[in-house]
């Protein structure tokens, strides 16, 4: 596993990502029961099936597992040949979960405690991932601007994105007592930041506090983001940057969410039953 880790380090992987690879591949040994050299073909079948039928992996968790083992079985075993038999699942086609304007203020109007609540609101006004929430740092915020810096997002580009005035509003407040070299969120220690887990335990709770039945996670509020600007007639490229998408047409599946034309639309029975 030393040697695995090593080269995702090299080339420089996301933490996350490594540490997802590592137990992916963990287990897929620990089903194999045999040395690494002596995996097959039919070793890596049955342990997709399993992941299928077995652990009821959805079509995401299993795309990363399958992106483990044959990272693994090509650039770590050399064994090319193998992963080639690896099918990836058929996509979902789901749509994200989007809260209305009224349910995130809700949330919010909830959330007392006051970095918690900032937290949210900076997720929520800046379109962010949760990952890029927590690494965010004071030094991150351009206040003139009502910009900010987004350091190695997803694909480990830097972008920039848009800030409310009423979360830069409370930022102000909350970054007296810290020293502007430090995590807007710390942990414990404050060395750290705060974990992606604990943020969504704060939006779970809010959630909760709110009333709100949607089966919502935190990233909804990122969907919500995208949603409500594409909604209030922003232009989908400008999100498309906002977001950090590389492709168009990650950031198109916002116009399938949007309820603003739907809405308008009169039900045939309406029209019969005047």
């Amino acid at each position: 596993m030393q040697k695995l880790e090593n080269e995702l380090i090299s080339r420089r992987y996301s933490k996350s990502t490594i540490k997802s690879y590592v137990h992916h591949v963990e287990n897929f040994m620990e089903f194999i029961d045999k040395p690494s050299s002596y995996a097959t073909e039919a070793d890596v079948k049955s342990y997709v099936l399993s992941l299928a039928v077995d652990k009821e992996f959805s079509t995401s968790s299993m795309n990363i597992a399958i992106n483990a083992i044959k990272f693994f079985l090509s650039e770590i075993l050399d064994k090319n040949y193998i992963t080639s038999v690896i099918k990836r699942p058929r996509k979902d086609k789901k749509l994200p979960v989007v809260l209305s304007s009224e349910e995130v203020k809700k949330i919010l109007g909830v959330t007392k405690n006051f970095k918690h609540n900032l937290l949210l609101m900076i997720i929520y006004s800046c379109g962010l991932r949760v990952g890029e929430a927590v690494n965010l740092k004071f030094e991150d915020v351009d206040f003139d601007r009502r910009m900010l810096k987004i350091r190695s997002g997803k694909g480990r580009k830097d972008r920039y994105t848009i800030i409310s005035n009423a979360a830069l509003a409370s930022l102000k407040i909350y970054m007296k007592p810290f020293s502007p070299s430090d995590w807007i969120f710390p942990g414990t220690p404050s060395k750290n930041h705060i974990t992606t887990r604990t943020a969504e335990k704060v939006f779970e709770t809010a959630l909760k506090n709110a009333a709100i039945k949607k089966s919502a996670g935190i990233h909804s509020l990122r969907h919500s983001f995208a949603t409500h600007l594409l909604e209030s007639g922003v232009d989908i490229r400008y999100i498309q940057q906002l977001l950090g998408h590389v492709n168009l047409k990650t950031t198109e599946i916002y116009t399938h969410v949007s309820t603003k034309h739907i809405e308008k639309i009169v039900s045939p029975l309406d029209s019969i039953m005047r």
